[in-house]
């Protein structure tokens, strides 16, 4: 109640209380310290002081991407994070209509190897693989995929299975 008679009053005696709990925290500091102004062990001098304020500060809560994008950078892994784009977002990378009728199956130093739905399809994609090219690297960055490898879906097996058959297998029934 000492501070309304002063005639201060609101933030400025919200301030002046911080003010003074700031000075008796760094005396007992210093006295803990044995008496030393410097920096020493305990780290001081490093940790900001006093509150945030109104603009940006480093311990201000930061957007998940951000610090994703941080890290990633930091460590190194902005290609192996462009190749799961690849995988990841396939739809977005190429396109709903291509997406449906194909499926990336793996990439190995630069070459994207991917399974077309249907033997046309895999024609077609062929014929627009420069296109594909290019929006795969406007998406996900120039050199993460330089060549694409296309092919039609893989043939069943007869060596294995239920339709097993000894000797020269299912050749009489495709006549």
């Amino acid at each position: 109640m000492a501070g309304a008679a002063d005639g201060v009053s609101g933030p400025e005696l919200a301030r002046a209380v911080l003010d003074a709990a700031m000075a008796r925290r760094q005396a007992a500091a210093r006295t803990r310290r044995g008496g030393s102004a410097g920096g020493g062990a305990g780290g001081g001098e490093r940790r900001l002081r006093g509150y945030s304020g109104p603009g940006p500060d480093p311990r201000d809560p930061q957007p998940l991407g951000a610090v994703l994008d941080r890290l990633v950078k930091a460590r190194g892994w902005q290609q192996p994070a462009a190749e799961a784009t690849v995988f990841g977002a396939w739809e977005r990378v190429v396109g709903p209509e291509v997406a449906q009728h194909s499926r990336p199956v793996k990439l190995e130093d630069g070459e994207l190897t991917v399974e077309a739905r249907s033997t046309a399809w895999a024609t077609q994609l062929r014929l627009l693989a420069g296109s594909l090219l290019r929006q795969i690297a406007r998406e996900v960055g120039h050199n993460v995929v330089r060549k694409l490898h296309i092919h039609g879906p893989a043939a069943p097996s007869w060596s294995k299975g239920p339709r097993r058959v000894r000797g020269r297998g299912p050749r009489d029934t495709y006549g």
